[in-house]
């Protein structure tokens, strides 16, 4: 049974573990899947056939059923498929010669989290450790392993199937997300993990899955299906609005300062209910001084075979020469080709600067001003 049909649901558990009467609300809503839900299902699915095939287990190659499939998913997919045996390898090399490797395991929590149950990635048992590992394919904001709700539910489910057995002390949890070249991860004894379960998830969870608890908005906001109409939400969107501010000059850095780690949320919430107002509108609703408009398109080939083949019976080429991608030529030349002869071709751009918490785990961007200075001359 797919993660999504729980009340309190994994992947939901940094919203309803702080804002506990969410849960009930989002229950009424139903499910739409976006564009980017299914691009991340069939990452997933990639992820699942690239691991069992390195693994010698049975598998079907999902590539031509994948909506979004390109050599970015290709990419990340071999780079999670990597990740997790270079876990194995590592495992193997402390003294542990047959670890367990279960993929897209079901994990059931409902012990701590009432009709709780998730899907872990990637779970690895080894002497008296659990590995969990989860691929994030989103690339809007980076996710740490460090005390993650969803994490630590898998943790749990995981030490429900495995601690009788295997006499687990620790778990030790893996985030992947390639886009974003984030790797994170974070270990706890079985015990930290036990006493978190019991002394906070148990008491919210309860709440949550009664519909009762405070509402509170903060990034967990994002993903929420009533967050275009939530009236905390919007308090807390409009109290920032009418911040006592100085004419814009006049701005001194410590009010920014102030301002900073709040305009994410105030930007998410003013997007939120324009996308809201739209789709109400489409749906036939007036808004008094507002009309719905078509867009600019661009144009594009209606059967491009078609297009294809007309133009190559009028004796010209209708296909234009494309370098091959990383991830192909790699492909057509072997790794061991690739790295001989183009090995010293491939780099890898500094990425454009952000401004981002300094919790984030990336290290401090050093401007190259070495560059600029020769520009100039």
């Amino acid at each position: 049974m797919p993660d999504k049909h729980a009340l309190l649901s994994s992947s939901s558990a940094h919203r309803w573990l702080n804002c506990q009467p969410s849960a009930r609300l989002c229950e009424a809503i139903e499910d739409t899947p976006s564009d980017y839900a299914i691009e991340g299902t069939d990452a997933h699915s990639l992820c699942e056939y690239k691991l069992k095939k390195a693994l010698d287990m049975e598998c079907t190659d999902p590539t031509e059923n994948l909506t979004y499939y390109n050599e970015e998913m290709d990419e990340s997919a071999e780079g999670y498929k990597d990740l997790i045996l270079e876990v194995l390898e590592e495992i193997k090399k402390d003294g542990c010669k047959d670890p367990i490797v279960l993929i897209e395991q079901k994990l059931d929590f409902s012990k701590w989290v009432p009709e709780g149950f998730g899907t872990g990635d990637c779970v690895i048992v080894a002497d008296k450790k659990l590995y969990v590992v989860d691929f994030k394919f989103g690339k809007g904001v980076m996710v740490s392993a460090h005390e993650n709700p969803q994490m630590m539910l898998y943790g749990l489910g995981a030490l429900e199937l495995f601690d009788a057995l295997y006499d687990i002390d620790k778990v030790h949890l893996i985030i992947y997300q390639p886009r974003l070249s984030n790797v994170s991860e974070y270990e706890m004894s079985k015990e930290d993990l036990i006493k978190w379960a019991d002394e906070v998830l148990v008491p919210k969870a309860k709440l949550a899955y009664e519909g009762r608890g405070e509402f509170a908005c903060g990034e967990w906001c994002q993903f929420c299906k009533v967050r275009s109409t939530c009236r905390k939400r919007a308090e807390a969107s409009l109290a920032l609005a009418a911040f006592d501010f100085k004419k814009p000059p006049l701005l001194e850095n410590s009010e920014i300062e102030e301002i900073l780690p709040k305009l994410d949320q105030m930007t998410s919430w003013a997007e939120d209910i324009k996308a809201y107002a739209l789709g109400m509108a489409l749906s036939g609703h007036k808004w008094k001084g507002w009309k719905v408009v078509e867009g600019r398109s661009i144009r594009k080939y209606k059967d491009e075979k078609l297009v294809a083949s007309t133009v190559a019976s009028e004796g010209y080429d209708p296909f234009e020469k494309k370098l091959l991608g990383i991830t192909e030529m790699q492909k057509l030349l072997g790794k061991t080709k690739f790295e001989e002869i183009l090995g010293g071709l491939v780099i890898k751009p500094q990425g454009k600067p952000a401004l981002v918490k300094e919790s984030d785990k990336r290290p401090e961007f050093m401007p190259a001003t070495a560059d600029f200075v020769d520009e100039e001359k």
